[in-house]
């Protein structure tokens, strides 16, 4: 397990592009931009006052494969390992802002590993709670947890707890099971089907 460090950031958002206009005098200092391989830096950032951004491209899905516009790119170690280079990287930080396209999937995720590695002695369910609480509707990707859960040392509790709320999910929005699946991703349903579902927060 990785030494304990102190949170460097005082807030942390998650939003999709649509949202990113809406932040623009909220006082951001670092963004994290999750974007889908050849989408171009969004203009909303024009807006920002001055604040560090950090932009990777990669798909948001579990695997290879192909999608409507081509070859999937999908997360891999290095780019997780960019993630928590940049987290290591955000002492002073006033407001994080982490995005992806719909706020739901990647962000989550890497907001969740931005945690974790910054709050090592906090269990995984209390983070996992914590993110959900931040952004109700959120489903980490489970490809980038499991990368981080290793290179964190947590041992598969981060994907655990992940699950769970995957779990919780799907009891709220039962519909998300058809969705995903269609989607190429029934690998995370049948996971979440399989484990108990947290307590919603609050």
């Amino acid at each position: 397990m990785p030494a304990p460090s102190e949170p460097a950031v005082t807030l942390h958002t998650v939003c999709g592009l649509e949202e990113l206009a809406g932040h623009g005098t909220r006082g951001i200092s670092h963004v994290l931009s999750l974007l889908d391989p050849g989408t171009p830096e969004p203009a909303a950032f024009s807006a920002y006052g001055p604040h560090r951004r950090t932009t990777l491209h990669f798909h948001d899905c579990l695997g290879p494969g192909t999608g409507p516009g081509g070859p999937l790119v999908p997360p891999e170690p290095e780019h997780v390992a960019e993630i928590l280079a940049f987290g290591r990287d955000l002492d002073g930080a006033a407001h994080l802002l982490v995005h992806c396209h719909y706020g739901l999937s990647r962000s989550t995720a890497a907001l969740l590993m931005l945690l974790a590695q910054a709050e090592p002695g906090v269990g995984a369910e209390a983070l996992v709670a914590r993110l959900h609480a931040l952004r109700e509707p959120a489903w980490p990707n489970a490809r980038m947890i499991g990368f981080a859960d290793g290179m964190l040392g947590r041992d598969g509790t981060l994907s655990a707890a992940v699950r769970g709320l995957h779990a919780l999910q799907l009891q709220v929005r039962p519909h998300l099971a058809d969705v995903l699946r269609g989607l190429g991703r029934g690998a995370e349903v049948e996971a979440a089907l399989a484990e108990p579902a947290t307590s919603p927060p609050g």
